[in-house]
């Protein structure tokens, strides 16, 4: 039984330290920016972004390789929409752009780029 507890930890702990995160800057059509980060993590992977007054965030599948994928995302003010991603080959890079469902556009970049709008 010890043995399997054993297991289960080390299994868990394991999932929990093959992770990724990366800096996300987020330009709004109207020139609003919001910075966050981006964790990929076989856990679960998570993305957020805010500028101090708006927080936006979301959830993704980690273990989709696609090269675009399209993610819902949720902010704090009640808006909800979806994020489109385009990586680069890296996994760990790109850019893509996000439409609320009221019309609100922006455009994001992840990854090395992103990390001068921190």
């Amino acid at each position: 039984m010890r043995f399997k507890m054993a297991l289960v930890m080390g299994a868990a702990v394991s999932l929990a330290a093959c992770s990724h995160t990366a800096p996300v800057a987020v330009i709004g059509e109207d020139g609003r920016t919001l910075t966050g980060s981006v964790t990929a993590s076989l856990a679960g992977s998570h993305f957020e972004v805010s500028d101090g007054k708006l927080t936006c965030s979301g959830n993704y599948d980690g273990l989709n390789t696609s090269p675009t994928i399209t993610m819902p995302v949720v902010c704090d003010d009640g808006r909800k929409g979806f994020v489109t991603a385009h990586r680069e080959s890296n996994g760990i890079a790109g850019s893509g752009t996000v439409v609320l469902k009221d019309g609100y556009r922006a455009q994001f970049i992840f990854g090395d780029a992103a990390r001068s709008f921190q």
